[in-house]
Parts: structure tokens; C-alpha cells; sequence
């Protein structure tokens, strides 16, 4: 039996203000470099470390979801690297429940591995953490996840299946990174 395809993840989060507004960035390719996916979250005010963990818990929460159980971790946070690698201990109160949660996942993949890069090695992810932020300060972000905001009014339009895609008629006002729940009818 072949071993199953690895994926490589680069993330990277990040904090302005320290903490502030704060958002992680996840751009996931082939082990040969093909793309898959990326996206991008803001997920409020917190630390930079705060947000480089959660940019590590979706990319790990994304391979269980889609079938990888070989995961390749690039990220320019020296801090979290050692510390899930376990060459640093976790001290901070805030990233113990991070950490042990990242530790349960990967407990779960075949192999995982985890690098330190330079931030030029990281420009994807770090991009998309700075869209995402940009898009924050100016009004054309979603809330964070864990907003007590009210659910928006449903979204409406028809859609085709062509080619293995669904393709909306018409451009819905969503945010890269955003999440949707879908509701699908058959037209009759």
C-alpha cells in the first residue's frame, strides 16, 4: 500500500499591537509545490502567539478534515516551532491549551514534522495575515469567529454544477477564508 500523499503548510500569524487585531494566514501546496488551498482568518485581539497558534491548529484541523495524515509545517515562529517540536517548554498560561490541542491532533496524522523559516520563506502566509488584517482596519473583513454579532440574513442564489465545481449565478459578499454553511435544493 502506498504511502498516502504529504501536504506542506505554510502559516503564519500575527498581532498589531501585541496584542491587537490579530489574524493567521494558511497557504497549503503539494510535497512537489502544486497548490491546494489557502486561507485566512481574523480572529480579534490577541498576541502574535496567540495567532500563530491558531494558524497551526486550522492547518491541522484542514489535513484531518480532507483526508492528509502526512503534514509538513513551515512557519517563521521560532517560539512555536520548538515548543511543539518540544525543544522549548510552553510557560505562557494562553498557549498551554493551544499547544496540547495542536499535540492531540498531530498525535492522529501517520507523520508530521515542523520547520522554522525565515519570514522570506514565509511571504505567502504572511501576506494573507496582513490582507486579512488590512481588510479588517478597513471595514471589508467578517468578524472574528468567536463574535457575539448576530448571524447576517441568509444568502440566496442559484448555482450550477459543471466540471466538478459549484459556480454561484451571481457574486455572493464573502470574505476570503470566510466559512459558510450550505444549504443545496434541487430545482424542480
Amino acid at each position: 500500500m502506498p504511502n498516502p500523499p504529504e501536504i506542506v503548510a505554510n502559516i503564519d500569524g500575527g498581532s498589531r499591537g501585541n496584542p491587537g487585531p490579530a489574524a493567521y494566514g494558511v497557504v497549503i501546496k503539494t510535497a512537489q509545490g502544486k497548490p491546494v488551498t489557502e486561507f485566512a482568518k481574523f480572529i480579534g485581539e490577541t498576541t502574535n502567539n496567540f495567532a500563530e497558534y491558531q494558524g497551526l491548529l486550522a492547518a491541522l484541523e484542514y489535513c484531518l478534515s480532507h483526508g492528509y495524515s502526512r503534514l509538513r509545517v513551515l512557519t517563521d515562529s521560532e517560539l512555536m516551532a520548538h515548543q511543539v517540536a518540544g525543544i522549548y517548554k510552553v510557560r505562557s498560561p494562553d498557549l498551554k491549551p493551544l499547544h496540547s490541542k495542536a499535540q492531540a491532533i498531530i498525535a492522529q496524522l501517520e507523520s508530521f514534522s515542523i520547520q522554522h523559516v525565515y519570514r522570506e520563506q514565509n511571504r505567502e502566509a504572511d501576506r494573507l495575515v496582513n490582507q486579512t488584517l488590512n481588510g479588517q482596519e478597513h471595514g471589508t473583513a467578517p468578524p472574528p469567529a468567536d463574535s457575539n454579532a448576530p448571524a447576517s440574513t441568509p444568502l440566496h442564489t442559484s448555482a450550477t454544477f459543471h466540471d466538478g465545481l459549484l459556480r454561484p449565478r451571481k457574486q455572493l459578499p464573502l470574505f476570503e477564508g470566510e466559512e459558510v454553511d450550505l444549504e443545496i435544493r434541487r430545482k424542480k
